[in-house]
């Protein structure tokens, strides 16, 4: 168990890499990984803490984001973009404030993100026919283009990045790891973007 000044360290360490924007998360989850690694006994020390999922979490999300950068640098706001737009295609969203409900972004921050998806020509915002006071956010031709063309470029990676693993136990993760997440969401309001 990290003693007191330990986690002094580590909560000190959180606080000074706050996520006040895309450039600072590597950062964040390399120096809190690092922090969390450096301080969890091993298996050797016979402590269930080398079971915690944060170690885990931090390594395999900060290796995923090194690696879809580049794929993903022509996508405004990089991956929360590209998450955003296969949200769009992939769901039936009433309205932007449904968007960013189910996605757990700020709703501020859903309408630059939109804003910069629609001037890149990859949404649009359309009038909802249900509801002609809510703007509904569509895929335009480009946009499904460009998911078709990343998403198999995405999923290479993700694959690699689970090499680890044989295609059951992918599939496996893939489904319990959005099953947590779809429960984070039941839940409470933070945000997985």
């Amino acid at each position: 168990m990290p003693d007191t000044a330990d986690t002094a360290r580590n909560v000190a360490l959180a606080r000074d890499h706050a996520w006040t924007g895309e450039d600072n998360i590597e950062k964040a989850m390399s120096d809190s990984a690092d922090a969390v690694v450096c301080n969890t006994p091993g298996p050797e020390s016979g402590d269930r803490a080398s079971d915690e999922l944060g170690p885990a979490v931090l390594t395999l999300g900060r290796a995923y984001l090194g690696a879809v950068a580049a794929i993903l640098d022509t996508v405004p706001h990089g991956p929360r973009g590209y998450h955003t737009l296969c949200a769009v295609i992939r769901g039936n969203h009433p309205s932007q404030l449904v968007l960013a409900s189910q996605l757990g972004i700020d709703r501020t921050v859903m309408t630059y993100l939109i804003d910069d998806l629609v001037s890149a020509g990859l949404v649009e915002r359309q009038l909802n026919p249900a509801d002609r006071r809510q703007r509904k956010i569509v895929a335009t031709p480009s946009g499904t283009q460009t998911m078709t063309e990343l998403t198999g470029r995405v999923r290479e990676v993700e694959d690699e990045l689970l090499s680890a693993l044989d295609n059951h136990e992918r599939k496996a993760f893939r489904d319990l790891l959005r099953r947590a997440v779809g429960g984070l969401r039941d839940s409470d309001n933070s945000s997985p973007c």
